[in-house]
């Protein structure tokens, strides 16, 4: 039975919450807003059978077709010199059958698809997670009402594991360490731009060379270039369409390809089978030393297509993309490469055109229709995860402002960018036209895709070690089977580097020079306006300056600063001697995870003095988020305000408990207006007392008896008051402040920094989107003034 507490025990415990109470008034407004939903489900709730069962029918359309017309192409890559020996057709599938089982089947279905970001995946996914969980973000924006959100899912390294926290601390504390894992984000991307330029090529003119032997080579690459004009215009109608029109033919060829390999299989030679016994791996190994290994390099391009899964999963489930590969795509390529190798040891003379001369008279003709579709299906894959990871890449701060569509509202991370899309087929015309051949193309292909699987490699070893906290045996083991794998796959695709294997590294070095610069200068300019910032009393000064005339209306100055006043305010007085009657300083903040609910988007926090109507407010988005319209944005905007208004003259900032332990409330919001910055610890102490504080309905501790008095306050007219001035200030408009803001290097800075602020940034900004005009303000309600800051 327990003992009853004495009353001098009841008064020391009361004391202590007076203390703790008392901590309250130096809560930053923004961390209020921060607690506003406190059940909010996870934007990635488990789906039902039924949608995770179209979803991997989508996929068929749009992840596998790369990987299933890898047949078309691979027994030719490994044998470019013909077939010396009928046994290496043994080895070379037992190769083909154990690269697709390693690296598809175990790493990526298996492993990588579960170190997804909510559900998306890429190397920016996984440098986001890692973001989460470790301080190794550039930019100097976190905020710890970040930790929050509902999607954060942040969870720390137990005590238990020392290991996770070593690591995680020697990371945070090196700054090489933090460049390195950006840039190894951004490496990741250029190639998977580079496999999402390359993969249309080859698949398509693969397809197509069908026809080579009547028409010609140069009438091949014509119309191979004729068909990708067409795949490139149908982009914009979006991943959810193409994929439904799309499914349908890649079952279809997925069928075909596996009932004629199994017909081969069984008329021609089933004893290929063997190859399931590695002891043909290593005699072949045996029989061709050097040209063993470099066949390799062909050997690879049966699982060109992998990293589609993983890059795609936004589009999709980590479920649906598990069954479609594991009940369609595997067995159909397995019984494929079998029955390819059945034939060619009864014709090994026809390697070079392996896939065509294998098909059944009758049958070739379809087949060969079937086949062009589902080229063109394959080159969807890399082109729908190109745009995924760029989308990422762009808000985290890593490429150049494009325009991101969102092509459907019933599945987040499906988007189009246009930009990117026609630059895309530019460079595809360019590659065709100028390889002509499969052969020559393979060569680059190969090295772009190989390069991106040993990064998301390197990423998700990470994710394992300082996130998942694995058994340091099973890490081990990941690398060693799954990293030595490509590793030994990468020095056989460097031997094509003369052949065309620069193409996929030159263009990736550009790409991540251009992609490292944006970053650089997005970061130093985020840091200039950090130590630049105005303070409250220098606020204070401006907008109680006698020149200065408040006019109606409501202005949204953005910034991309997060910890206080930007330095472009005084310029905009002193250029524009007047401010709206209400005055929001917006932040649009991209936080590292996919989503973030409309109910946690916005944080405010009033400026000054309640008579100024000045407030800060940060919009968070996160990566797969869609930027409303301008006037959905307004309409959200305001009405937030119009809440936080209300809410914040009814929070508890000081308490004063009776001896009965009843606590009566005070509006001494005011006290807290003024409050410099918070203290982490203090928000996390107050958040921790108040999780439930923002609803009176469900206060912890609070009676309603004194959230109703609190309510009957006369302050609560003045309350509803403000809230009735801001709205007339918004019926008299809303005008959007842009700083055009012009980056130049400082004079005294070198000459490298000179030239990649001045010129090479300078060109990039000039070409691309600007500022937050993707946001495609009006020009009635826009309002520009240009400021320059030297780096």
């Amino acid at each position: 039975m327990e003992e009853t507490p004495s009353k001098e025990e009841s008064n020391n415990k009361l004391n202590d919450r007076k203390l703790s109470w008392a901590k309250l008034r130096r809560v930053d407004s923004f961390n209020l807003e921060a607690g506003r939903v406190s059940d909010i489900q996870s934007n990635h709730s488990k789906l039902t059978w039924k949608v995770t069962l179209i979803l991997a029918f989508q996929s068929l359309g749009i992840v596998y077709g790369d990987i299933g017309t890898s047949p078309l192409y691979v027994y030719a890559s490994i044998f470019p010199d013909g077939i010396k020996n009928n046994e290496d057709i043994i080895g070379a599938l037992g190769l083909i059958i154990y690269t697709i089982i390693i690296i598809p089947m175990l790493k990526y279905v298996f492993i990588v698809l579960w170190a997804n970001d909510n559900g998306n995946g890429g190397a920016f996914a996984l440098y986001s997670l890692i973001c989460r969980h470790m301080k190794v973000s550039l930019i100097p924006n976190q905020q710890p009402e970040d930790r929050e959100l509902s999607n954060y899912k942040l969870e720390e390294p137990s005590s238990q594991l020392k290991r996770a926290e070593k690591i995680k601390s020697k990371i945070e504390n090196s700054k090489p360490a933090r460049i390195f894992l950006v840039l190894l984000a951004i490496m990741g991307t250029s190639m998977v731009i580079g496999d999402g330029v390359l993969t249309p090529s080859i698949s398509v003119l693969s397809a197509v060379s069908g026809i080579s032997k009547s028409l010609g080579q140069g009438a091949v690459v014509g119309i191979t270039i004729g068909i990708l004009i067409v795949l490139f215009s149908v982009q914009r109608f979006g991943t959810d369409k193409v994929g439904i029109s799309f499914a349908p033919i890649v079952i279809l060829w997925f069928i075909s390809i596996g009932g004629i390999g199994l017909y081969n299989l069984f008329k021609y030679d089933p004893g290929v089978l063997r190859a399931f016994n590695p002891k043909y791996i290593v005699d072949y190994f045996k029989r061709n030393g050097k040209k063993g290994w470099i066949s390799l390099g062909g050997v690879f391009l049966c699982i060109t297509g992998s990293e589609a899964m993983f890059a795609d999963l936004g589009h999709f489930s980590v479920r649906a993309i598990q069954i479609s590969f594991s009940c369609v795509t595997f067995p159909a390529i397995l019984a494929a490469y079998s029955g390819q190798a059945a034939y060619l040891r009864k014709f090994p003379e026809n390697v070079s055109n392996t896939f065509y001369a294998s098909i059944p008279g009758p049958l070739y003709w379809p087949i060969f229709i079937i086949a062009i579709a589902a080229a063109i299906i394959a080159s969807q894959a890399m082109i729908s995860g190109a745009f995924s990871i760029l989308s990422q890449a762009l808000n985290l701060g890593c490429f150049p402002r494009v325009k991101v569509v969102h092509t459907s509202v019933k599945h987040t991370g499906q988007v189009y960018i246009a930009e990117v899309n026609y630059m895309f087929m530019i460079a595809c015309i360019i590659i065709c036209a100028a390889f002509k051949t499969t052969e020559k193309m393979s060569h680059a292909y190969g090295i772009a895709v190989v390069g991106d699987m040993m990064i998301t490699t390197t990423l998700v070893t990470l994710v394992m070690l300082t996130i998942w906290k694995t058994n340091l045996l099973w890490i081990i083991l990941f690398v060693l089977i799954f990293g030595c794998t490509e590793a030994l796959y990468l020095t056989a695709q460097l031997t094509k580097f003369p052949q065309g294997g620069f193409l996929p590294i030159v263009s990736a070095f550009f790409l991540t020079m251009m992609m490292g610069i944006w970053h650089y200068v997005h970061k130093e300019r985020y840091s200039y306006e950090l130590e630049n910032k105005i303070s409250p009393e220098q606020v204070n000064e401006l907008i109680n300056d006698s020149n200065v005339n408040r006019v109606p209306g409501i202005g949204l100055l953005y910034s991309e600063l997060v910890q206080g006043i930007p330095p472009i305010f005084p310029h905009f007085i002193a250029n524009v001697p007047s401010i709206h009657s209400v005055i929001v300083f917006v932040s649009i903040k991209s936080i590292p995870v996919s989503r973030v609910v409309l109910e946690e988007r916005f944080l405010f926090r009033q400026v000054g003095k309640r008579e100024d109507r000045m407030f800060r407010c940060v919009v968070r988005y996160g990566y797969n988020d869609r930027i409303e319209n301008p006037e959905e944005f307004e309409t959200q905007l305001v009405q937030q305000l119009e809440w936080f208004i209300r809410e914040e003259d009814q929070i508890v900032f000081r308490a004063e408990v009776d001896q009965e332990g009843r606590v009566s409330t005070e509006q001494v919001g005011a006290l807290a207006r003024n409050e410099p910055e918070s203290d982490h610890e203090v928000i996390k102490s107050a958040r921790s007392s108040f999780s439930h504080r923002i609803a009176p309905e469900q206060n912890n501790g609070i009676s309603r008896a004194s959230s109703d008095s609190a309510r009957a306050t006369p302050g609560l007219h003045g309350v509803e008051e403000e809230v009735k001035f801001v709205e007339k200030a918004r019926e008299k408009g809303v005008v959007h402040l842009l700083g055009e803001v012009e980056v130049v290097a400082k004079p005294t800075s070198s000459f490298i920094n000179r030239f990649v602020v001045n010129y090479v940034y300078r060109f990039l900004r000039n070409n691309f989107r600007q500022g937050v005009t993707h946001m495609a303000v009006p020009r009635r309600g826009l309002l520009k003034v240009g400021m320059t800051y030297e780096i």
